[in-house]
């Protein structure tokens, strides 16, 4: 198997890690990359100067993506800013690769049924990298709705929170994807997982409601915390979900709460005694049994682009001091 990895930041790093873990010397690794940092990014989020990420991991790399799909590679990793995924995937579409674009799948919806519809005539999978859906707090959260075990949900709250600085050690955080706008950054769509687990459990919202913006405490020019509320309907009833998301909290905090008439769940998603590497084994996991026809991708491109529809729309209604209908 050959699978080229488009963008050799963390995540990109992450996932050649896990592969060699996965197949060992069973994979041709190939790398489309243009910044070339020297060094390799440690799962402690910091540079070994010492290793160069190439030579460690046997990496082919380009610096041209149309000659890295030249080698005709079986699969693409899409781990490039947000703004270069959806020309990245469908680059790779287009010459018959199966991919897995990470969070989230564009910065727009324009060009996203383009590469639907292409995906379906070329008969290739593209996968979305939404690992939290594997997490096993959702999956006991989601078993517990299905069982109806808090009776009627009657309201749902759910924070994520980090100090976007700490965050990737490794880089001046001013210079990363998640800060800056032309690269598809700020809380609503870097923290993405969140509308797409939300969605996943309750369903699309039909209302949309965001304030917040920029605090001023960070040097970026994107938004550094919000809050949205959503209006779903569960089991024919209208629940409120609100969602807070910031790049400002020390320390951390992740957490999902579901209030029913029956009973109250609290998730915490940062446990301690979780790996959080797990989840992203077995995404990878998933989508190699995908490839080999074994299995069907945990979010596809079609789903992705419903909670892509959220987040956007959220930034729709922080820019305009209104609520965003979602038909």
């Amino acid at each position: 198997m050959k699978i080229l990895v488009a963008g050799l930041g963390s995540i990109g790093q992450r996932h050649v890690r896990n592969l060699r873990t996965l197949l060992g010397g069973d994979v041709e690794i190939l790398a489309y990359r243009v910044r070339g940092r020297p060094g390799t990014i440690t799962e402690s989020m910091t540079i070994d100067p010492a290793e160069d990420v190439e030579a460690k991991y046997h990496i082919r790399s380009f610096d041209r993506l149309d000659t890295a799909l030249a080698e005709r590679p079986d699969a693409v990793l899409v781990c490039n800013p947000t703004s270069l995924h959806l020309v990245t995937a469908l680059a790779a579409v287009r010459a018959g690769c199966h991919v897995l674009v990470e969070k989230p799948l564009a910065d727009s919806l324009e060009g996203v049924d383009e590469l639907i519809a292409l995906a379906e005539r070329q008969g290739v999978i593209v996968a979305v990298g939404y690992q939290m859906r594997s997490h096993p707090a959702l999956v006991g959260l989601r078993d517990a709705l299905c069982r109806t075990a808090l009776g009627q949900v009657t309201a749902v709250r759910a924070e994520f929170g980090e100090y976007l600085p700490a965050a990737h050690p490794y880089e001046d955080y001013r210079q990363s994807y998640a800060a800056r706008a032309a690269l598809g950054g700020g809380v609503l769509l870097c923290y993405i997982h969140e509308f797409d687990y939300l969605c996943w459990l309750f369903g699309m919202p039909r209302r949309v409601f965001t304030v917040g913006g920029r605090s001023g405490s960070l040097d970026l020019d994107v938004e550094d915390h919000a809050l949205t509320t959503m209006e779903c309907g569960v089991n024919g009833r209208p629940v409120t979900i609100e969602l807070r998301q910031d790049f400002l909290r020390r320390p951390a905090v992740r957490t999902c709460e579901v209030i029913g008439d029956a009973g109250t769940i609290l998730v915490d998603l940062n446990a301690a005694g979780f790996e959080r590497n797990q989840l992203f084994l077995d995404e990878m996991r998933h989508f190699l049994a995908a490839l080999a026809g074994a299995d069907t991708p945990l979010v596809g491109a079609r789903e992705a682009s419903r909670s892509l529809r959220v987040a956007l729309a959220a930034r729709q209604s922080l820019a305009s001091g209104q609520a965003v209908e979602l038909s």
